[in-house]
């Protein structure tokens, strides 16, 4: 083990993880509003939007994120629309992740008894204002642990950014294979970079759990 390569490529990592984070980040909270809108969609089955989200679900969902970013890549220049890499892979991340969200929200919203929205209903409360204060509360608190499971998968799947040119962990790690055939190093450093950033995120996943079953929420 070349402890003197890893000292001196160290840096490009902690650019890559950056910029790993960054778009991994943007990425997620988009996905988080796309999921939450069509969960609300599905939830309360909008004619025709209610279809279109449903086919957006499977259409997501059963297409690999590689894909979906070579079309976006590659295929949308050919029709006169380009994008950067880190708009792909953005996008990519948003499209593939927001139908997962949204299966997520849906379950949890469908887990609130129907009885305690007519509840609300018949105390005087308005549709919106059940939905804010009976019906989300409880689904969020019931979709934490799918939602957790979710996040930790999109920041997995930011390995596939460097088809579309991203300077990412995966596209440095493989860089500096294809240049030194440092391939021990070099992948060495790519996990510990996934551990820094997935470790905390799963152990932040666990006390929210955690703290959830202890309040009674998600039972």
């Amino acid at each position: 083990m070349d402890t003197g390569f890893i000292a001196e490529y160290i840096p490009l990592y902690v650019e890559a993880t950056k910029l790993t984070i960054g778009i991994g980040l943007i990425g997620i909270a988009l996905s988080l509003i796309v999921g939450l809108v069509i969960s609300m969609i599905q939830y309360f089955k909008v004619p025709v939007l209610r279809q279109i989200s449903a086919v957006y679900i499977e259409l997501s969902r059963n297409t690999p994120l590689l894909v979906q970013l070579f079309f976006l890549y590659f295929g949308l220049p050919k029709a006169g629309i380009s994008i950067s890499s880190e708009g792909c892979a953005i996008i990519g991340l948003c499209f593939l992740g927001g139908s997962y969200m949204a299966e997520a929200f849906r379950s949890g919203m469908e887990s609130v008894e129907k009885r305690q929205e007519e509840a609300a209903l018949a105390l005087g409360m308005k549709q919106r204002q059940v939905i804010r204060y009976v019906v989300l509360p409880q689904a969020l608190s019931v979709s934490v642990p799918a939602l957790c499971a979710n996040v930790i998968f999109l920041i997995k799947e930011t390995s596939v950014f460097s088809v579309v040119a991203l300077a990412d962990l995966m596209y440095v790690a493989k860089d500096l294979i294809g240049l030194y055939y440092k391939t021990d190093e070099a992948l060495l450093m790519l996990v510990v970079a996934y551990l820094i950033i997935l470790l905390p995120v799963s152990i932040l996943a666990a006390v929210l759990e955690r703290r959830l079953r202890y309040a009674g929420f998600g039972n």
